[in-house]
């Protein structure tokens, strides 16, 4: 009896630390975790390209960028064998004053893109690298001004040189003949890719997209889904409002 009434004891002086700690873990609030993006499976798309080395540390990935169009255009030196007198289909074409250089632009980004809490505004001059190695500019001219004016001197593939840094603003139709208008064409600064402007057979709009120019959907690279940046043929072109994601360094 004595030995019953000890045992007794014992589990009612116990009972309330038991239930005390029961409590404290529901009360501990759950901690939701995200399944992050991984991108490094385009990294193969810039495989033996000419003008893209890159290397990867961890989770972030470097690329170096001599910014040489790998196709023709009348902004190469009369002297190359990739000089073409412009060829393409705008009646109101003007070559502006610059020619093609050779650069040395380093981007470094995330192989695990997220939105950013804080959205940023894109820096005039490069935003991102396109699987060709030549950079994207956003959807400004030269101070801030509509592309209105500066889409005359694209060329037959529409890009053209800012004194003699080659970019595209635009669809870049040498990648997209070249791989298809629902290819990847490259990727932003955030880590975010870049796609043509056809996704499932139909031709995307600025309807489809949000405020940075981009959704998330399937794609041939990512069947069950990320966001991603569309080009289309009208203004913004290839980027609204800024990165959806956290841009990364560019520096040149």
């Amino acid at each position: 009896m004595k030995q019953f009434i000890n045992c007794l004891f014992v589990a009612l002086v116990a009972l309330p630390a038991f239930y005390g700690c029961s409590s404290d873990t529901q009360e501990a609030p759950s901690e939701i975790v995200e399944t992050a993006y991984d991108t490094s499976r385009l990294l193969s798309m810039f495989d033996n390209v000419a003008a893209v080395s890159y290397s990867v540390s961890g989770t972030t990935v470097t690329f170096t960028t001599t910014d040489l169009p790998n196709h023709t255009s009348p902004y190469w030196d009369t002297s190359s064998p990739l000089y073409e007198a412009y060829n393409g289909t705008n009646p109101n074409w003007n070559q502006n004053p610059g020619v093609i250089g050779e650069q040395q632009i380093t981007f470094t980004m995330t192989l695990n893109p997220a939105e950013a809490l804080n959205k940023s505004a894109t820096p005039m001059g490069p935003i991102g690298i396109s699987r060709n190695g030549v950079v994207f500019f956003n959807q400004y001219a030269a101070g801030g001004a509509p592309l209105t004016g500066e889409i005359n001197s694209f060329d037959q593939w529409l890009g053209h040189p800012a004194n003699t840094t080659y970019h595209y603003h635009v669809e870049p139709l040498y990648l997209t003949e070249t791989y298809g208008a629902d290819a990847f064409l490259g990727l932003l600064s955030d880590g975010f890719p870049v796609y043509g402007p056809l996704e499932n057979g139909t031709t995307i709009t600025n309807a489809d997209l949000d405020d940075y120019h981009g959704h998330t959907s399937a794609t041939p690279d990512f069947p069950d889904g990320i966001y991603h940046y569309h080009v289309t043929n009208e203004d913004p072109y290839l980027n609204g409002n800024g990165f959806f994601g956290t841009a990364g360094s560019i520096t040149r």
